[in-house]
């Protein structure tokens, strides 16, 4: 779960990790009020699940109350497109208003789970802000051992990369054990610092904020799933949790439904080897019941972007019947129906296909469900279809 800056910089100020004054504004009015508190000038930047905001024209500068007036007014309601929301970009419906920084340079700093050597680590350049991604790789990283934490020498060594010694580097270490702290209390997957400005008096600040938290810890952090922005995340995505489905909204035309995240992937695989593209990934699990397959299937049929859809399961634990039950429950409601690839294997796999053979639309139209016997052939067909 992705959080805004505002509320990722609540939480670093109460792990005392250093931020700039700031304030959530609703208003034009309550802008420029938050600009002349700040000394007249101010930071406006618009709010959303995504970074790149400042390259996109997200973050402004206000030289005055008066502009940071004018700078609200233009940047609620806009829809910001940067490299990491896609070409449809992201609705800007939050404001902060922040007190102006005059960094002496400009760091990068993020912990993250390193999946590969099962452990969080430190990535830390000396090159920070919006030019980050061009730092040709100059990152140092340190792994920090679960049973040790993070240690003072691995953190000097750190620092030292960034180039920060005396007061600074004592700065440093206590920033980074702070941040450590946050990491693993909440139970995040990713804490990002860019940039994290070296000040002239040799302190440390976060000028910006991202905290990505681990879904499968949030009944552990009931205030943190409170946090949630559901406009900022796909409206899909959002309703396929409601059923404990997982959905990825992608940019293909073939709409997939499958039991598993490993048969998911060998699926997307399979349509991408004969030439097509998946629409979603759609992860129904190993436990659904009929109400969950039917919105599952609701989802995709609902996808203007479906051509074609490819319905995969392996049967064991979910029973084949109940995903056609649920599918056919689902054809009942719906008017568009595009082609219909089912691939049903294992557990009552008979029985699912011949209910799905019996199925009958809620208005008179044709239905066209096709069988296939193994993922290669479903995936051919899939494509076939969605070329047409």
């Amino acid at each position: 779960m992705k959080i805004h800056e505002y509320q990722a910089k609540e939480l670093f100020s109460r792990y005392g990790i250093p931020v700039p004054r700031g304030l959530l504004v609703r208003s034009a009015e309550e802008s420029a009020l938050a600009a002349e508190s700040f000394g007249e000038r101010a930071v406006v930047k618009a709010q959303i699940h995504a970074g790149g905001r400042g390259k996109a024209g997200g973050i402004r500068m206000a030289h005055s109350p008066e502009e940071a007036s004018l700078l609200y007014g233009q940047l609620l309601g806009s829809r910001l497109v940067t490299a990491q929301t896609g070409p449809e970009g992201s609705l800007v419906h939050k404001i902060y208003v922040e007190a102006p920084v005059e960094p002496e340079r400009e760091l990068y700093l993020a912990l993250l789970f390193d999946r590969k050597a099962s452990r969080a680590c430190f990535l830390a350049s000396a090159e920070g802000g919006t030019e980050i991604e061009e730092a040709n790789g100059a990152a140092a990283r340190v792994g920090i051992d679960p049973a040790l934490g993070p240690t003072a020498y691995a953190l000097r060594n750190l620092a030292s990369a960034l180039r920060l010694f005396g007061r600074a580097q004592g700065e440093f270490l206590r920033m980074a054990h702070n941040l450590y702290r946050l990491f693993r209390e909440l139970d995040a997957s990713l804490v990002e610092i860019n940039p994290l400005a070296l000040l002239a008096d040799e302190s440390l600040m976060a000028l910006d904020a991202k905290i990505v938290f681990d879904d499968n810890a949030l009944f552990r952090h009931p205030d943190i799933a409170r946090l949630r922005d559901p406009e900022q995340e796909d409206p899909r995505e959002s309703e396929a949790a409601k059923y404990g489905l997982s959905y990825v909204g992608l940019d293909g035309a073939i709409g997939c439904l499958v039991n598993g995240a490993g048969l998911a992937m060998a699926t997307l695989d399979a349509i991408a080897l004969r030439g097509g593209r998946a629409a979603n990934f759609l992860d129904i699990g190993g436990g659904v019941r009929e109400e969950g397959a039917t919105e599952a299937f609701r989802l995709l049929l609902g996808d203007p972007k479906a051509r074609a859809i490819l319905v995969n399961v392996f049967g064991g634990i979910v029973r084949c019947d109940v995903v056609a039950s649920g599918m056919v429950r689902a054809l009942e409601k719906v008017k568009r129906v595009p082609p219909v690839v089912v691939r049903l294997s294992g557990n009552r796999a008979e029985e699912g296909k011949n209910l799905l053979k019996s199925a009958r639309p809620a208005e008179d139209r044709a239905l066209d469900i096709r069988f296939a016997q193994n993922i290669d052939d479903a995936a051919r067909l899939a494509v076939d279809l969605a070329m047409r």
